[in-house]
């Protein structure tokens, strides 16, 4: 099972990189992780009514992945999906997406993002210390130089997204703060 992820993102990077010596960098690798949670991340139906074909990856903030977001996130086929990616200056750009990245965010205005996001079955993914506390569904960390991720399943449960258990089997589950239960 957690083989199953790991190989995954291995083979989108080892796809993408220019030559097989060359370490992916750590946004590579984010971006590799982003496809392979939309293969273990189940919405509803209504997340994609106003287009059946697409799964929309939003980045808030500064775009960290430069080509990489190109290179493994844009076009690529998911099942029946093709993934695009939306970009978003600040918090009041942010429309409802399937894959929301979160980058350069204060802590202070989660609350204000997720309030924004109230229902709609958003995966929210960040990449700072205490987001999934916080009530993001993921966010990445770095443990010993390597991208790992940490897993708020009740936060999936409260904007309706199913969360396989391969994805939870290789991943640190959190609980939220008491405030966002």
């Amino acid at each position: 099972m957690a083989r199953s992820l790991a190989a995954s993102v291995l083979a989108a990077l080892t796809t993408a990189a220019a030559s097989p010596v060359e370490t992916p960098s750590e946004y590579e690798v984010k971006a590799a992780f982003l496809v392979n949670f939309a293969r273990f991340v189940e919405w509803p139906e209504s997340s994609f009514a106003r287009n059946q074909g697409v799964l929309t990856i939003g980045i808030l903030g500064t775009d960290p992945f430069g080509p990489a977001a190109r290179d493994l996130l844009e076009g690529k086929i998911l099942g029946s999906r093709t993934l695009t990616v939306l970009r978003f200056a600040d918090l009041e750009e942010v429309q409802p997406v399937q894959i929301l990245f979160v980058n350069g965010l204060d802590a202070a205005h989660v609350p204000q993002l997720l309030e924004r996001l109230h229902g709609s079955a958003v995966l929210t993914v960040g990449d700072k210390e205490g987001f999934a506390r916080a009530g993001f569904v993921i966010n990445f960390v770095l443990e010993q130089n390597r991208v790992r991720f940490e897993v708020n399943p009740e936060a999936a449960k409260r904007v309706g997204l199913k969360i396989s258990s391969k994805l939870l089997s290789v991943a640190k589950v959190v609980v939220p703060d008491a405030g966002r239960r």
